[in-house]
């Protein structure tokens, strides 16, 4: 008798979680044993697992309860309970944190390869967040936390990314998705990832919340090749171009001390991409004549130059030989 006045029992078992990232604490029973009609406080964001030697006995939805043999059926079976018994009993209590884990990162190491639809053999790289709960924790326990005293999702992280990162080298893999379009669709390609992850997480016992692609990127090399790519798209008729360096010049020779002096260096600049445009399409195709302007017209612009003054005198005069030449 007097050994069992010396025995302590538990009246009331909770956790009140404390920091972020712990997904499952023991209650620390150690030598006590759990008094019946002890009360269970299972708060909201919490499950909390019963387990009589090593066994599952009893999951608790947020609540209060009474643990008596009503509340505990499974493990009044167990420990083979009638409904007069009232000795004490012990059992591992599991409380489980099914809050959502949120800003879980995830991102290739290295680059996958993968084949292009368009650019052949390439690498990427992708980058992104996750966010997880726990939605089945007898899974979870039997799989993943088991009987230590606390798991954390620090110690999750490398198993999810490896899974994470598995499913999209699989999916990069096939090519299927051509990277301008993928690079453009980033949330219907998250979308399609995470229904391939789902299955994944739940065999852990966890419900993936949300999967976000935040970015996929092309090494350095190929990105460089893609802008200059771009900008010659942007530019369009490299004569143009020419043109509108030249007139570009001009514009801040004026600005400049310099003076006109710079509008010589940007029409000869203009002159030379226009040239080497008509050079290299010259093996490819016969160029189409350029209708000549009228001297008349030119002598008039050259007038409003040297008026605007633009140009200097001189340089007008030299101007205006060469234009009566063509004219003679």
């Amino acid at each position: 008798m007097f050994d069992l006045f010396k025995k302590q029992f538990i009246d009331v078992i909770d956790w009140t979680e404390e920091g972020d990232g712990l997904l499952s604490w023991r209650f620390p029973t150690e030598d006590k044993e759990i008094q019946t009609g002890a009360q269970l406080t299972v708060r909201d964001s919490q499950m909390a697992v019963f387990v009589n030697e090593g066994n599952i006995a009893d999951v608790f939805s947020p609540g209060r309860y009474t643990l008596n043999t009503k509340t505990l059926p499974i493990l009044t079976s167990l420990l083979n309970w009638d409904k007069l018994f009232k000795s004490p009993f012990k059992s591992d209590v599991y409380f489980y944190s099914t809050r959502e884990q949120i800003d879980q990162r995830w991102g290739t190491q290295t680059p996958i390869q993968v084949r292009d639809k368009e650019f052949g053999v390439i690498r990427l790289r992708t980058f992104g967040t996750f966010s997880y709960k726990i939605d089945e924790p007898s899974t979870f326990f039997q799989k993943i936390s088991g009987t230590r005293g606390s798991y954390s999702a620090s110690e999750l992280d490398g198993q999810l990314r490896s899974m994470i990162m598995t499913k999209i080298a699989t999916k990069l893999g096939q090519g299927e998705i051509a990277f301008l379009d993928m690079a453009a669709n980033q949330t219907k390609f998250s979308e399609q990832l995470k229904l391939e992850l789902d299955m994944s997480f739940f065999e852990y016992g966890l419900k993936l919340a949300t999967f976000l692609v935040s970015s996929i990127t092309l090494p350095e090399e190929l990105q460089q090749y893609l802008d200059k790519q771009s900008s010659m798209n942007l530019v369009g008729d490299l004569k143009k171009y020419a043109n509108f360096q030249a007139a570009d010049s001009i514009s801040k020779a004026a600005e400049n001390p310099g003076g006109i002096a710079g509008v010589g260096v940007g029409l000869g600049a203009g002159a030379a991409i226009g040239q080497a445009f008509a050079q290299s399409m010259g093996n490819n195709q016969a160029e189409a004549p350029q209708p000549q302007q009228d001297p008349f017209e030119l002598l008039e612009k050259l007038g409003n130059l040297l008026a605007k003054g633009f140009i200097t005198q001189e340089e007008f005069d030299a101007k205006k030989v060469e234009i009566l030449k063509r004219i003679s």
